[in-house]
């Protein structure tokens, strides 16, 4: 990879290429909004972007290169080779139709409260919906950055009142939401520990928060703490495990349950199989 600061952006080359928008608009992150010009702006650890396909990479608008390297390199997963994951994932027929449509879709290494408080909003809700409510959470609570807001800290949530947040229009979530802040601000939910857990340490600790299930646990785990291997399984999953993985997942998924499980996310949303 190469990563150079030009005049109002950063140019990223010699990069592998993936699928941008299916990986900003998949479910698994809700604050990146796509332009006019097929660019997406968003906000990550309070700095906001807009990223853009070139023919050659990706240009990265307002930010540095020493931003890129700081904040975006490891949020896009640039460490990770999906070359060589896709290649083990298509010998499954099912992924390889799936890959061959929508090429790389990679995971986006969120901040795990922010992923956490997303996926309490995301329970029994849908996309649009979701997107509404975490944008009143940023506008109302979070710090203004050039267009946008950055996501609250737990803090932050964790000194209001429940009728503050009622201006969110999260309806039941709110004392969930509440809980989770004061949970893991006193330490006693510990987000810091969970990169060194394992899947089911990490659902243990989690869980402990009223209104955190094992979808929401997981959906933290995967796209908050980098464990690829976390499966999290919504209604969406259940449907395409039952009409293509009757007897369990195939053994090529096997460390990468994850990845496999944002192709097939994917393929329900798109009305297949």
């Amino acid at each position: 990879m190469f990563v150079k600061n030009a005049e109002n952006h950063v140019e990223i080359t010699e990069c592998e290429k993936f699928n941008l928008d299916v990986t900003l608009d998949c479910g698994q992150a809700f604050r990146w909004r796509q332009n006019d010009d097929f660019s997406w702006t968003g906000v990550v650890k309070g700095v906001e972007t807009t990223v853009a396909e070139t023919p050659d990479g990706y240009r990265f608008y307002g930010i540095t290169a020493q931003q890129f390297t700081d904040v975006f390199f490891d949020y896009f997963d640039f460490g990770r080779d999906y070359g060589q994951i896709v290649k083990t994932l298509q010998e499954d027929k099912h992924l390889a139709k799936a890959i061959d449509r929508y090429g790389i879709i990679r995971i986006l290494n969120q901040d795990p409260w922010e992923t956490l408080c997303s996926f309490i909003i995301s329970a029994c809700n849908n996309i649009p919906r979701i997107k509404g409510i975490i944008e009143r959470l940023c506008e109302n609570f979070g710090d203004k950055t050039a267009t946008s807001y950055s996501f609250p800290s737990a803090e932050k949530i964790a000194d209001l009142c429940i009728s503050d947040l009622e201006i969110i229009r999260a309806g039941y979530r709110v004392p969930y939401i509440m809980s989770a802040a004061r949970m893991v601000t006193d330490k006693e939910v510990a987000l810091d520990s969970l990169f060194s857990l394992s899947v089911e340490e990490c659902e243990k600790e989690l869980m402990k928060i009223n209104g955190v299930g094992k979808k929401v646990a997981d959906c933290t785990i995967l796209f908050g703490t980098g464990h690829i291997e976390a499966f999290p399984v919504d209604r969406h999953i259940r449907r395409i495990c039952d009409a293509l993985y009757p007897d369990g997942l195939p053994c090529c998924t096997k460390g990468l349950e994850g990845i496999a499980q944002q192709y097939m996310f994917h393929l329900q949303r798109m009305g297949e199989p």
